[in-house]
Protein backbone atom coordinates (compact mmCIF):
# COMPACT_ATOMS: atom_id res chain seq x y z
CA UNK A 1 0.00 0.00 0.00
CA UNK A 2 1.26 3.08 -1.12
CA UNK A 3 1.76 6.15 1.32
CA UNK A 4 2.05 9.79 0.48
CA UNK A 5 3.58 13.08 1.60
CA UNK A 6 3.74 16.88 0.19
CA UNK A 7 1.92 16.45 -2.76
CA UNK A 8 1.54 19.97 -3.23
CA UNK A 9 1.06 21.38 -7.14
CA UNK A 10 1.63 25.11 -7.54
CA UNK A 11 -0.67 26.51 -10.78
CA UNK A 12 1.18 28.59 -12.90
CA UNK A 13 4.92 27.20 -11.14
CA UNK A 14 7.37 27.41 -14.12
CA UNK A 15 11.03 25.83 -15.02
CA UNK A 16 13.61 27.92 -16.38
CA UNK A 17 16.49 25.52 -18.29
CA UNK A 18 19.54 25.99 -20.55
CA UNK A 19 20.83 22.81 -22.19
CA UNK A 20 24.84 21.60 -23.33
CA UNK A 21 26.65 19.08 -24.26
CA UNK A 22 30.26 18.35 -24.38
CA UNK A 23 32.84 15.49 -24.79
CA UNK A 24 34.86 13.50 -22.32
CA UNK A 25 37.87 15.40 -23.12
CA UNK A 26 36.43 18.80 -21.55
CA UNK A 27 35.27 17.24 -18.53
CA UNK A 28 38.17 18.51 -16.34
CA UNK A 29 38.40 22.27 -17.50
CA UNK A 30 33.85 22.08 -17.04
CA UNK A 31 34.54 20.92 -13.81
CA UNK A 32 37.13 23.38 -12.73
CA UNK A 33 35.34 26.66 -13.87
CA UNK A 34 31.96 25.37 -12.65
CA UNK A 35 33.37 24.40 -8.84
CA UNK A 36 34.71 28.45 -9.11
CA UNK A 37 31.58 29.39 -9.81
CA UNK A 38 29.42 27.83 -7.67
CA UNK A 39 28.54 27.36 -3.65
CA UNK A 40 28.65 23.27 -3.66
CA UNK A 41 29.24 20.58 -5.85
CA UNK A 42 28.27 16.93 -5.23
CA UNK A 43 28.40 13.46 -7.39
CA UNK A 44 24.53 12.69 -8.29
CA UNK A 45 23.21 9.36 -9.55
CA UNK A 46 19.75 9.46 -10.37
CA UNK A 47 16.84 7.32 -11.49
CA UNK A 48 14.23 8.23 -14.11
CA UNK A 49 11.07 6.73 -15.55
CA UNK A 50 9.14 8.23 -18.18
CA UNK A 51 5.14 7.48 -18.05
CA UNK A 52 2.26 8.15 -20.50
CA UNK A 53 -0.70 7.60 -20.27
CA UNK A 54 -2.58 4.38 -21.55
CA UNK A 55 -5.16 5.06 -24.40
CA UNK A 56 -4.99 8.84 -23.86
CA UNK A 57 -4.50 10.91 -27.36
CA UNK A 58 -3.77 14.35 -28.04
CA UNK A 59 -6.82 16.20 -27.88
CA UNK A 60 -5.30 19.34 -30.17
CA UNK A 61 -3.37 17.92 -33.01
CA UNK A 62 0.08 18.28 -33.48
CA UNK A 63 0.61 18.08 -29.20
CA UNK A 64 1.66 15.11 -27.73
CA UNK A 65 -0.33 14.88 -24.24
CA UNK A 66 1.50 15.31 -20.70
CA UNK A 67 3.96 12.66 -19.76
CA UNK A 68 4.53 11.73 -16.50
CA UNK A 69 8.10 11.29 -15.15
CA UNK A 70 9.37 9.70 -11.23
CA UNK A 71 12.65 10.26 -10.07
CA UNK A 72 14.91 9.31 -7.20
CA UNK A 73 18.06 9.77 -5.73
CA UNK A 74 20.46 7.20 -6.22
CA UNK A 75 24.18 5.89 -3.93
CA UNK A 76 24.29 8.51 -1.10
CA UNK A 77 23.98 5.90 1.57
CA UNK A 78 20.22 6.77 2.29
CA UNK A 79 16.79 5.60 1.09
CA UNK A 80 14.89 8.46 -0.85
CA UNK A 81 11.96 9.17 -1.80
CA UNK A 82 10.33 9.48 -5.56
CA UNK A 83 9.65 12.74 -7.04
CA UNK A 84 6.52 12.76 -9.71
CA UNK A 85 6.73 15.68 -11.96
CA UNK A 86 5.44 16.61 -14.98
CA UNK A 87 6.10 19.28 -18.14
CA UNK A 88 3.92 20.94 -20.31
CA UNK A 89 4.67 22.50 -23.70
CA UNK A 90 7.59 25.01 -23.17
CA UNK A 91 6.09 28.49 -23.99
CA UNK A 92 7.26 30.04 -27.19
CA UNK A 93 10.32 31.07 -28.52
CA UNK A 94 8.66 34.41 -29.63
CA UNK A 95 7.92 35.18 -25.88
CA UNK A 96 11.09 33.63 -24.11
CA UNK A 97 13.84 33.61 -26.82
CA UNK A 98 16.61 33.35 -24.07
CA UNK A 99 16.06 30.12 -22.27
CA UNK A 100 13.69 27.45 -21.89
CA UNK A 101 10.28 28.33 -19.91
CA UNK A 102 7.95 25.42 -19.33
CA UNK A 103 4.90 24.90 -16.86
CA UNK A 104 5.99 22.50 -14.67
CA UNK A 105 4.09 20.33 -11.28
CA UNK A 106 5.67 18.02 -8.78
CA UNK A 107 5.02 16.43 -6.07
CA UNK A 108 7.26 14.46 -3.25
CA UNK A 109 6.11 10.98 -2.68
CA UNK A 110 6.58 8.30 -0.16
CA UNK A 111 6.23 4.91 -1.13
CA UNK A 112 5.25 3.08 -3.97
CA UNK A 113 5.22 5.88 -6.61
CA UNK A 114 5.49 2.83 -9.52
CA UNK A 115 2.14 1.64 -8.79
CA UNK A 116 0.88 5.00 -7.90
CA UNK A 117 1.36 6.38 -11.31
CA UNK A 118 -0.08 2.65 -12.79
CA UNK A 119 -3.11 3.48 -10.42
CA UNK A 120 -3.57 6.69 -12.29
CA UNK A 121 -4.12 4.90 -15.67
CA UNK A 122 -0.01 5.34 -17.04
CA UNK A 123 2.71 2.88 -18.28
CA UNK A 124 5.83 2.94 -18.44
CA UNK A 125 7.71 3.97 -21.58
CA UNK A 126 11.75 3.95 -20.60
CA UNK A 127 13.59 4.31 -17.92
CA UNK A 128 17.73 6.06 -17.23
CA UNK A 129 19.85 6.17 -15.27
CA UNK A 130 22.22 9.80 -14.93
CA UNK A 131 25.46 9.91 -13.27
CA UNK A 132 27.56 12.75 -12.42
CA UNK A 133 27.86 16.01 -10.68
CA UNK A 134 25.05 18.30 -9.11
CA UNK A 135 26.46 21.86 -8.20
CA UNK A 136 24.31 24.81 -6.75
CA UNK A 137 24.15 28.64 -7.23
CA UNK A 138 21.79 30.36 -5.49
CA UNK A 139 18.32 29.33 -6.96
CA UNK A 140 19.74 27.28 -9.78
CA UNK A 141 20.88 23.58 -10.00
CA UNK A 142 23.45 22.22 -12.31
CA UNK A 143 23.59 18.92 -13.42
CA UNK A 144 26.23 17.55 -15.42
CA UNK A 145 26.01 13.75 -16.19
CA UNK A 146 26.18 10.85 -18.83
CA UNK A 147 23.28 8.77 -19.65
CA UNK A 148 23.41 4.95 -18.44
CA UNK A 149 21.45 2.83 -20.28
CA UNK A 150 19.45 -0.48 -18.27
CA UNK A 151 20.44 -4.25 -18.15
CA UNK A 152 17.10 -5.36 -19.08
CA UNK A 153 17.84 -8.88 -17.33
CA UNK A 154 18.23 -7.30 -13.89
CA UNK A 155 16.88 -3.45 -14.40
CA UNK A 156 20.40 -2.29 -13.06
CA UNK A 157 22.23 0.84 -14.81
CA UNK A 158 25.11 -0.07 -16.96
CA UNK A 159 28.09 2.02 -16.90
CA UNK A 160 28.41 4.69 -19.26
CA UNK A 161 31.44 3.94 -21.88
CA UNK A 162 34.19 6.47 -21.21
CA UNK A 163 33.76 8.60 -24.80
CA UNK A 164 29.58 8.91 -23.86
CA UNK A 165 28.80 12.69 -24.22
CA UNK A 166 27.91 14.75 -21.37
CA UNK A 167 25.10 16.81 -20.76
CA UNK A 168 24.15 19.75 -18.66
CA UNK A 169 21.35 21.00 -17.14
CA UNK A 170 21.34 24.40 -15.37
CA UNK A 171 17.91 25.19 -13.95
CA UNK A 172 15.44 26.92 -11.60
CA UNK A 173 15.98 24.03 -8.20
CA UNK A 174 12.13 24.86 -7.71
CA UNK A 175 9.52 26.57 -9.20
CA UNK A 176 9.12 30.05 -10.45
CA UNK A 177 6.29 32.24 -10.84
CA UNK A 178 5.26 34.60 -13.88
CA UNK A 179 5.44 37.46 -11.07
CA UNK A 180 6.73 37.84 -7.27
CA UNK A 181 4.38 37.64 -4.81
CA UNK A 182 2.82 41.05 -3.48
CA UNK A 183 3.64 40.13 -0.41
CA UNK A 184 6.93 39.14 -1.03
CA UNK A 185 9.70 40.63 0.46
CA UNK A 186 12.65 38.27 -0.20
CA UNK A 187 15.51 38.66 -2.65
CA UNK A 188 15.14 35.29 -4.20
CA UNK A 189 14.84 34.07 -7.69
CA UNK A 190 11.07 34.30 -7.47
CA UNK A 191 9.59 35.24 -10.69
CA UNK A 192 10.53 34.00 -14.53
CA UNK A 193 12.21 37.02 -15.63
CA UNK A 194 14.69 36.89 -12.61
CA UNK A 195 15.31 32.69 -13.39
CA UNK A 196 16.12 33.87 -16.96
CA UNK A 197 18.77 36.75 -15.63
CA UNK A 198 20.22 33.77 -13.23
CA UNK A 199 20.68 31.23 -16.01
CA UNK A 200 22.33 33.70 -18.65
CA UNK A 201 24.78 34.40 -15.64
CA UNK A 202 25.73 30.87 -16.36
CA UNK A 203 25.76 30.85 -19.66
CA UNK A 204 28.30 33.81 -20.20
CA UNK A 205 30.69 32.22 -17.22
CA UNK A 206 30.36 28.97 -19.81
CA UNK A 207 31.08 30.84 -22.86
CA UNK A 208 34.03 29.98 -24.84
CA UNK A 209 34.20 26.38 -23.02
CA UNK A 210 30.37 25.08 -23.22
CA UNK A 211 27.46 26.64 -25.53
CA UNK A 212 24.31 26.47 -23.13
CA UNK A 213 21.27 27.37 -24.86
CA UNK A 214 17.07 26.95 -24.96
CA UNK A 215 15.53 23.71 -26.46
CA UNK A 216 12.33 22.82 -27.23
CA UNK A 217 11.59 20.09 -25.84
Amino acid sequence: MSMFANTQTHAHAYEVALFGEFFARDLKAILNRLTLHTESAAPMHTREILFEQFGVQSQVQGDEPALLRAKKELGDGTESGWTLFSYLKPESVRVHPEATVRPWATCEVIGDALSFASALGYVQRSQIYKRGYAFRRGALIIQMFQQEQVDPKTSLPIPAHTDTLWEVEVKTATQVNTSAPASSGHVQVSTVRAAIDAVLEVQLIMKGLLDLRRQDL
